[in-house]
C-alpha cells in the first residue's frame, strides 16, 4: 500500500494484510489492515505503527514521503504489537532518544515489550502537543481495548486517530467509507461483537466522556480497515446504539452434532420459534466460525444452545464456544438448553450452569433426548421453541 493523502500534510502510510486468517480466535477472512498516520509540520509526527513482519514496507512508505530520520516524534496510541511492533524498527530508524508518547499504561507496557532503552514519556487526559501550525490532544480511552488505549485529536483539521476504536478486520482495494460502503458496517459490528463487547458498559461511559468535549469529526482514522471521512458520524451513532446491547426480537440456535440427532433437534426448535414470529436460524459450530455466531447472538433476544454429551462432557466444539462466549459476556439475553445423549446426559447441565453464570434469563430447564429423537421427542422441541419465541415477545 503506497501512502495516502488525507489532507494536507496527514497521510497514511500503514500496510494491508492480505493474508491473515485468524485474529487470536476471530476469523478474518479478507485480511486486515495495520494503518498507520504520519502528520508533516514543524515537528513531525508518527502515529502508531504496524506489526512487525511489515515495518519494513511502513518504513519504505514514509521514506515516499519524508525522510524518516525526520520524524520528531512517535505517538502509541495502543501498544498491543499489531499496532506496536514495528516500533523497535523505526527507532532504530530515526533514533531511538526521540520522544515516543503513550498513556500512563501505555508508558508502563511499552518497557515490557521492548527492552532497548527508549525515550518513553506519559501523557495525561487532555494534554496538548504542539506541532507548529497544528496541535494534538491526548484523550484517555481505558478499555477500548487495552488499559493503555488513547485517542489523538487532531484539532485543527478535526480528524480522531482512534486506535482499535471503530476499526474493522477488512482488506481491500477501498480506503474510505464512500469507497465501500454500506457494507463495511457488516465487519464493524463484526469487530465491536468479538472484541469491544466486553467493554461496552464502559466503553458507553468513555464516549460519553468524549462526545461531551464538544469535539467535531471531520475524520476518524482507526487502525484497522477504512477510513471514516464521509460521516463519521454513522460509526459512532452505532458505537453509542451497540454499547446499550438493546437485543431485537430475534433467536439463534448454536449447536453441534455427532450423529445428527442433537441437529434435528435444532431444526425442530427454529421451526418453533419461528412459529411465534420470531426470526431464528440453527448455526452449526462446524459449519461457522464462533466469531461470526457472535454478530448473531450480539443483537440476539434469545440464545438457545445444544451439545450432546461426549465421555460425560460437553462437545469439546460447545466448551470452546461457550469459553469464548463468557469472555465477551453479552447482556440482556434469553437462554435455553438442549441436547442429544446416549447413556448419562450431563451436557445440558452443564450448558445451563454456563448461561446461569452469564446471567442469562432461562426459560425452560433444559431438554434432554436419548439417542435419536422420535416424533414425539421432535414435538417436544418444537413446543421448546414456541416457548423461547413467546418468552422475546413478551
Amino acid at each position: 500500500m503506497e501512502p495516502i493523502q488525507l489532507v494536507d500534510g496527514v497521510y497514511d502510510v500503514g500496510v494491508i494484510d492480505w493474508n491473515v486468517r485468524d485474529f487470536h480466535g476471530y476469523s478474518t477472512d479478507l485480511g486486515t489492515t495495520y494503518n498507520s498516520f504520519l502528520i508533516v509540520d514543524e515537528n513531525t509526527v508518527l502515529i502508531d505503527t504496524v506489526r512487525k513482519e511489515f515495518s519494513d514496507q511502513l518504513i519504505d512508505n514514509i521514506a515516499a514521503v519524508i525522510d524518516p530520520k525526520k520524524i520528531d516524534y512517535v505517538i502509541s496510541n495502543h501498544t498491543e504489537l499489531d499496532h506496536s511492533g514495528g516500533l523497535a524498527r523505526v527507532m532504530h530508524r530515526i533514533g531511538e532518544d526521540k520522544p515516543i508518547y503513550a498513556s500512563k499504561m501505555g508508558h508502563k507496557n511499552l518497557p515490557k515489550h521492548f527492552r532497548q532503552n527508549l525515550n518513553i514519556q506519559p501523557v495525561t487526559n487532555g494534554q496538548v502537543l504542539s506541532l507548529g501550525k497544528r496541535s494534538l490532544t491526548f484523550l484517555e480511552t481505558r478499555m477500548i481495548h487495552w488499559p493503555d488505549s488513547m485517542f489523538t485529536y487532531l484539532n485543527e483539521d478535526k480528524i480522531l486517530f482512534s486506535s482499535d476504536g471503530f476499526g474493522q478486520h477488512y482488506a481491500g482495494p477501498e480506503k474510505f467509507d464512500d469507497e465501500v460502503g454500506d457494507k463495511i458496517m457488516v465487519h464493524a459490528k463484526k469487530y465491536f461483537a468479538n472484541i469491544l463487547l466486553l467493554y461496552a458498559t464502559h466503553i458507553q461511559k468513555l464516549l460519553d466522556n468524549v462526545l461531551g468535549l464538544g469535539l467535531e469529526f471531520n475524520m476518524i482514522c482507526p487502525d484497522h480497515g477504512i477510513i471514516w471521512r464521509k460521516d463519521p458520524g454513522k460509526i459512532v451513532d452505532a458505537y453509542v446504539r451497540w454499547c446499550r446491547q438493546e437485543p431485537k426480537k430475534k433467536a439463534v440456535v448454536v449447536y453441534d452434532t455427532m450423529w445428527h440427532s442433537t441437529e434435528k433437534m435444532a431444526d425442530a426448535i427454529v421451526a418453533g420459534i419461528n412459529k411465534e414470529g420470531v426470526p431464528a436460524k440453527p448455526l452449526n459450530l462446524r459449519k461457522t466460525h464462533r466469531s461470526e455466531i457472535m454478530v448473531d447472538i450480539f443483537d440476539a433476544g434469545a440464545v438457545v444452545i445444544g451439545s450432546p454429551t461426549l465421555n460425560n462432557q460437553l462437545y469439546p466444539t460447545l466448551a470452546d464456544f461457550l469459553t469464548y462466549l463468557k469472555g465477551l459476556k453479552p447482556l440482556n439475553k434469553i437462554g435455553a438448553a438442549f441436547g442429544s445423549y446416549g447413556w448419562s446426559g450431563e451436557a445440558v447441565k452443564m450448558i445451563n450452569k454456563e448461561l446461569e453464570a452469564l446471567k442469562f434469563d432461562i426459560v425452560d430447564p433444559g431438554l434432554r433426548v436419548q439417542y435419536i429423537p422420535d416424533k414425539e421427542a421432535l414435538e417436544t422441541c418444537y413446543e421448546l421453541g414456541r416457548k423461547v419465541g413467546k418468552a422475546v415477545l413478551a
